[in-house]
C-alpha cells in the first residue's frame, strides 16, 4: 500500500468515526432490560434503568423537577460536550 493510499484510507476512516460519534451522541433509545425494567440509553455513558412504577412517579414529578431546576439554575452544571 503506497503513502498515498495509506493517508486516503487514513481520511476515510476519520470521517466514518466521526459520523459514526455524531450520530450516537444524539440519539436516545428506549429497550427493555434483562429483568424488565425500562432502560434509556443515550443521556449518559450508562443507560438509566427503572422499573415502570418509577417511571410513572418520576414522570409524575416532571413539572416539581422543572420548577427546581429552575430555581437551582445557578448552582447546576450542564454536561460538557
Amino acid at each position: 500500500m503506497s503513502e498515498e493510499d495509506m493517508k486516503a484510507e487514513l481520511d476515510r476512516l476519520k470521517e466514518e468515526n466521526e459520523r459514526l460519534k455524531a450520530r450516537q451522541s444524539r440519539a436516545v433509545s428506549l429497550k427493555v432490560s434483562e429483568k424488565g425494567g425500562l432502560s434509556v440509553y443515550g443521556l449518559g455513558r450508562f443507560p438509566v434503568t427503572l422499573y415502570k412504577e418509577q417511571w410513572t412517579k418520576l414522570l409524575d414529578m416532571a413539572d416539581e423537577l422543572r420548577a427546581f431546576i429552575k430555581a437551582h439554575e445557578a448552582e447546576l452544571k450542564e454536561k460538557p460536550r
